[in-house]
């Protein structure tokens, strides 16, 4: 099977009368040791709590905007078997190249179910299907990724109780956590391209008023269109009117 071509499925969550997994851990009991590691900036063990909160038994947090690196800089904390994280930057690159921006912002906060492929191997008892939920820090978006155990249905209301954690613990940890690449970042001259190109202005047009040639103008777009993973200037718009670049 294809990586690139992983089965995508988006589950009804569970009705009151669906079976559910309690977690290890109530709310009062998940706050009261996120409480305690208050300051420590530990995102591994924050996660690991979530995760046995939520029921689930491995978590990896990715950043969203990375993943379009080949490689696995944006993996950011994981306890995954090394085997499957390996793999997954494909999976999650040929996922995003069937996403549209409108998608990828409906999708923000709504818990995702994925299938990973038939020829990777998972531990005992662990379903071939991963729950990701992706969420905003600031400009950064992240990725929660959970491997769950087989016949289990995760809580809709524990899903989003992690889901917001997640990005509170995130938001104390990026300086350390996450690699900060100039590589995905944008120039002034870009950004400005983008500003102008959101105003409706054409490459000529762009090109008149910041005094440089045309084909420079489209060069500086073709840059933004590569950083930030979208394959037309209406999905670069969108994107940077998401990430509150214009």
């Amino acid at each position: 099977m294809d990586i690139s071509q992983a089965d995508i499925t988006v589950w009804p969550l569970p009705t009151a009368s669906t079976r559910i997994r309690g977690g290890g851990l109530t709310r009062d009991q998940l706050f009261r040791r996120l409480g305690d590691m208050a300051g420590r900036a530990n995102l591994g063990t924050g996660l690991a709590a979530l995760t046995e909160y939520v029921g689930a038994s491995h978590y990896l947090l990715a950043r969203y905007d990375l993943s379009q690196d080949n490689g696995l800089d944006f993996v950011v904390c994981s306890d995954w078997p090394f085997d499957i994280v390996r793999r997954l930057s494909a999976i999650v690159i040929g996922l995003h190249a069937k996403t549209t921006e409108l998608e990828k912002c409906l999708s923000v906060l709504q818990p995702m179910f994925y299938s990973l492929p038939d020829d990777i191997d998972l531990p005992r008892g662990i379903s071939r299907e991963y729950c990701a939920v992706t969420f905003n820090v600031g400009r950064l978006r992240f990725s929660l990724m959970l491997l769950v155990p087989e016949d289990v249905i995760l809580s809709q209301e524990n899903l989003r109780d992690v889901t917001l954690l997640a990005g509170y613990l995130a938001s104390f940890t990026t300086r350390a956590e996450v690699r900060h690449d100039r590589d995905f970042e944008l120039t002034e001259r870009e950004l400005e391209c983008l500003f102008w190109i959101a105003e409706g202005k054409t490459s000529e047009e762009i090109a008149v008023i910041l005094g440089i040639s045309r084909n420079t103008i489209n060069n500086y777009i073709t840059s933004v269109m590569r950083k930030t993973a979208t394959r037309t200037r209406s999905e670069a718009i969108a994107y940077a009117v998401r990430n509150n670049l214009v």
